[in-house]
C-alpha cells in the first residue's frame, strides 16, 4: 500500500515514544560550544560574529528597554532557522509543521507582551483597541472587533507558519516523485522539472 504524501508531517515513532524531543534537542548539539581560552578557533569566531551581527539587525529598531529580549529572541530565531533547515533535507523531520509546536512558542511569547504592555503602559495598550477619529456610535463595536483580533492573533499567525512550510514540503515531495517518474519516459521534461524542484528548494530555503 502507498504511503500518503502526508505522512511526511506525522511525528516519528520508535516503540511507542515520539521522537519529536530529540527533533527538538538536536540543533543545539550542531553548536560548538564557546571555549574559555582568549583566542577561538575559526568556527567558533565565525559562529560568534554571525549571532552578534543578528542580534544588531534585531534589536536597532528597538528603544533601550526592548534589549532585554535580546537574549530570547536570537535563540529563538536561531532554534527556528537551524530546525527548518534542516527539514529540508531528505527523510528528516521538521517539528515546525506541527501546529502544537508553532502555537507552543507564539502563546507565551504573544500573552508576554499583552501583559508587560498592559502594565508598563496600559493607556497606549488600551488605545490601540480603539482607532483615532473613530465615530460615536462606532466605539463599541469597534472595542469588541479590536479585542477578538488581538485574542486570535497568535491562532492566525500560527496557522500561517504551519502551512506555508507544509504546502512548501508536500509541493517539493510532488514534484520531487514528479521528476522520478518522468526520467525514465521522458528526460527533458523530467529536467525541466528537476530545474523548478531546484527553484523551489532555493525558495523554501529562504521561507526556513
Amino acid at each position: 500500500m502507498m504511503m500518503s504524501f502526508f505522512d511526511q508531517f506525522a511525528s516519528p515513532l520508535h516503540l511507542g515514544i515520539p521522537l519529536i524531543a530529540i527533533a527538538i534537542t538536536l540543533p543545539w548539539v550542531l553548536y560548538p560550544t564557546p571555549s574559555s581560552r582568549w583566542i577561538n578557533n575559526r568556527l567558533i569566531t565565525v559562529q560568534g560574529w554571525l549571532i552578534n551581527r543578528f542580534t544588531n539587525q534585531l534589536m536597532l529598531p528597538l528603544n533601550m528597554g526592548g534589549h532585554k529580549w535580546a537574549l530570547l529572541l536570537v535563540s529563538l530565531m536561531v532554534f527556528l532557522i537551524t530546525i527548518n533547515m534542516l527539514g529540508l533535507l531528505p527523510y528528516t523531520f521538521t517539528p515546525t509543521t506541527q501546529l502544537s509546536l508553532n502555537m507552543g512558542f507564539a502563546v507565551p511569547l504573544w500573552l508576554a507582551t499583552v501583559i508587560i504592555g498592559m502594565r508598563n503602559q496600559p493607556t497606549v495598550a488600551l488605545g490601540h483597541l480603539l482607532p483615532e477619529g473613530t465615530p460615536i456610535p462606532l466605539i463599541p463595536v469597534l472595542i469588541i472587533i479590536e479585542t477578538i483580533s488581538l485574542f486570535i492573533r497568535p491562532l492566525a499567525l500560527g496557522v500561517r507558519l504551519t502551512a506555508n512550510l507544509t504546502a512548501g514540503h508536500l509541493l517539493i515531495q510532488l514534484i520531487a516523485t514528479a521528476v522520478f517518474v518522468l526520467l525514465p519516459m521522458m528526460p527533458t521534461v523530467a529536467i525541466l522539472t528537476a530545474t523548478v524542484l531546484f527553484l523551489l528548494t532555493l525558495l523554501e530555503i529562504a521561507v526556513a
